[in-house]
């Protein structure tokens, strides 16, 4: 009881604590932060952006700019906006509380979970094309680990594929290259094989838990009050997706309150085993191209691959100037997020914006919050790599 007493108490704090960030003027201390935001929103014209950094498992600074309409509503700290496939990663947190209570083990295939073969379910519009993997017995080795170190062999999406038909491009767990279609099948996996409803574990396990109130992995009628559109590279508007299916790839709405809760939360290790928390944020698999997209390219000669850089449990590891760290993005035509952290002083700069065009200066703005990290941008955004 008493334990439970403390957490609830410590929920209660954070909470206020950034309802008070969220409505008070900046602290002096980030005015330079401030000012590198707003340069950084004028060089590129970006419309609307929110930030936040926590420090040592707390929030400690949440800021808004900008609009979120063309009509020129404020972007402000309860706006609803994409969080994109920074879903993965709150996904990936939800799973390692399945691990921790036994449900799921990290390296055990998948397929074992369901009652028969993954190609007899066939192309189910709300997974995946699994009947396609028909004569390819490959799909009987992917585990939840080559799922959430994104090496399960798939393009990111069956549907970018030429003749859109699912089929592996190399062996599961031998390499890595981003998908969203391998997410949904350890949904798939937990939701037919386990009979758990992904959407509401993860409402009560991580934005209950953490009081992210205004999150959710489909369209909620109240998130119309206060709404993100976004801006495309062309400058036009992009109406809100009203996603009304639950997607561990990358359907979640949130706010820049609720994932700035998320990250302190996470980074107190609430909700998961010591072990598990360090095994998420820990080196898996060496990541071998010179840039995240496109998914599967070739691997670069060593010389040409980012040293120490590798995939974590949905987040990608690397090593910097001021020690180890981990960070996972979200993108899409209107949509660029960001989430950078440092293992050893345990502080982190969140970024979501509703205008792709602010992802230009995420470097600066990340340097800006936490001094030079080491982050690998060339390898994220596909830059010469330095």
């Amino acid at each position: 009881m008493r334990s439970g007493k403390i957490l609830a108490g410590r929920m209660l704090a954070a909470t206020l604590l950034v309802m008070t960030l969220g409505n008070t003027a900046a602290d002096p201390q980030f005015a330079p932060l401030e000012a590198t935001v707003r340069a950084a929103m004028a060089k590129t014209g970006a419309r609307g952006l929110a930030i936040a950094v926590v420090e040592r498992g707390r929030p400690v600074f949440i800021r808004s700019y900008g609009a979120r309409n063309a009509a020129g509503a404020p972007l402000d700290h309860d706006t609803i906006m994409y969080g994109a496939s920074i879903t993965k990663a709150v996904f990936a947190y939800t799973v390692m509380q399945l691990v921790d209570e036994g449900k799921i083990d990290l390296d055990r295939p998948l397929a074992t979970y369901l009652a028969k073969p993954l190609p007899d379910y066939g192309n189910l519009d709300a997974y995946g094309n699994w009947g396609d993997l028909a004569g390819d017995d490959r799909w009987q080795r992917i585990t939840a680990r080559m799922v959430l170190t994104h090496s399960t062999g798939f393009a990111n999406f069956s549907f970018l594929e030429p003749d859109g038909k699912l089929k592996f491009h190399f062996d599961p767990g031998t390499r890595y290259g981003y998908s969203g279609e391998g997410m949904m099948m350890l949904q798939f996996v937990i939701e037919q094989g386990l009979g758990l409803d992904l959407g509401a574990e993860m409402q009560r396990r991580v934005f209950d838990r953490f009081g992210m109130t205004n999150t959710s992995l489909i369209w909620r009628a109240d998130f119309a009050r206060n709404l993100a559109d976004g801006w495309k590279v062309d400058g036009s508007v992009e109406p809100h997706d009203e996603r009304s299916r639950v997607r561990a790839a990358g359907s979640m709405d949130t706010t820049i309150d609720d994932i700035a809760k998320f990250a302190a939360g996470f980074m107190r290790g609430e909700g998961v085993s010591a072990a598990r928390w360090a095994e998420m944020i820990g080196p898996h698999l060496p990541i071998t191209t010179r840039s995240q997209f496109p998914s599967l390219q070739p691997e670069a000669p060593t010389t040409e691959r980012v040293v120490g850089l590798a995939a974590g449990l949905s987040v990608i590891t690397f090593n910097g100037p001021q020690g180890p760290g981990f960070f996972k993005g979200g993108h899409n035509d209107s949509t660029a997020n960001m989430w950078v952290c440092l293992k050893r002083s345990a502080r982190c700069v969140i970024i979501l914006s509703n205008d792709v065009r602010a992802e230009r200066e995420f470097p600066t703005l990340v340097r800006a919050a936490l001094g030079e990290t080491g982050m690998p941008w060339g390898w994220e955004y596909g830059l010469p790599v330095k």
